[in-house]
């Protein structure tokens, strides 16, 4: 069973920071760090550290061939990624004393794929796969309608939330990823309750996690509603939790673990990354999990 991710990557520009640039103001930064980044190839290192069959889709720019050296070392495969003329995405990052962050996205490169690209690497997958897609590449609406139209499972994580675009596919997709302010934004409500209510209701036949932070996290499915606590640990870095989440919490349904188990390692693995700074150098390994598991048994 394998994973087409189509998705971002991005070299992240990460600055610590006393506080957030607030306009008119020029602030140093107390440390700097250049990392391969976004939430497509986030996502896919979390997957293939999780022990996933994982092909990453995607388009960098032809310089950056250090980009798919770091990606295959990492367990994912790099095939599929398009070498094109435009800049490789970037990310400038902000990371406040409170291991919050603000981000400025460049989309460069993750807006090149082509409904060609598209259309040969869904011509590879079958009905056991599963399709994952961001919010941060172009073609995302032909993406999930095609493989909903030749049979394969789609798991959609609207990051950055576009509701208009995310509300047209969502009939197309068999798991919706969100954390609660995309789920709040998504069905135009101000609480985390209203959000968990109206997504019931009005997309009961939709299977849905909704991401809550350092609450934990919860599934919605034809009147299921499970959740699962986080672990309790001391954040230092929230850049990659939920992209952490999502690559282990994926890779455990491929390997026919329950919800609730697949959750479980979800969280724990979104756990042990914000004890670390960066993205993906914070995503753990498969090992690690484990390891928490037991000690948190």
């Amino acid at each position: 069973m394998t994973i087409y991710n189509f998705g971002s990557i991005n070299l992240d520009h990460l600055y610590q920071v006393d506080h957030f640039v607030r306009p008119g103001e020029t602030m140093a930064s107390t440390q700097y760090q250049l990392l391969l980044g976004g939430k497509g190839a986030n996502q896919s290192i979390a997957l293939a550290k999780a022990g996933a069959d994982i092909k990453h889709v995607g388009a960098i720019n032809a310089a950056n061939q250090d980009i798919l050296d770091q990606l295959t070392g990492l367990g994912v495969n790099t095939d599929l990624i398009a070498q094109v003329p435009e800049a490789t995405g970037h990310a400038i990052i902000q990371l406040n004393k409170e291991a919050e962050n603000a981000i400025i996205l460049f989309q460069g490169a993750n807006h090149a794929l082509t409904e060609s690209q598209v259309d040969s690497v869904l011509a590879q997958a079958n009905a056991d796969d599963w399709v994952l897609l961001q919010n941060e590449t172009n073609l995302v609406v032909y993406t999930i309608e095609r493989a909903h139209e030749l049979g394969i499972k789609v798991a959609f994580n609207p990051a950055p939330m576009d509701a208009d675009l995310t509300r047209s596919v969502l009939s197309s997709v068999d798991l919706l990823i969100v954390n609660e302010v995309e789920a709040m934004d998504l069905m135009q409500v101000t609480s985390i309750d209203e959000a968990k209510q109206s997504l019931s209701e009005t997309y009961s036949d939709l299977a849905i996690l909704m991401t809550l932070g350092s609450d934990g996290v919860r599934y919605l499915n034809a009147g299921q509603d499970e959740f699962v606590p986080a672990f309790k640990v001391i954040a230092k870095d929230t850049t990659a939790a939920g992209d952490t989440f999502i690559g282990f919490c994926l890779a455990a349904l491929t390997n026919k673990l329950s919800m609730k188990q697949a959750m479980q390692r979800g969280c724990a693995a979104s756990a042990i990354c914000v004890t670390r700074m960066g993205a993906a150098p914070a995503i753990p390994s498969v090992e690690e999990v484990d390891g928490f598991l037991k000690e948190h048994a």
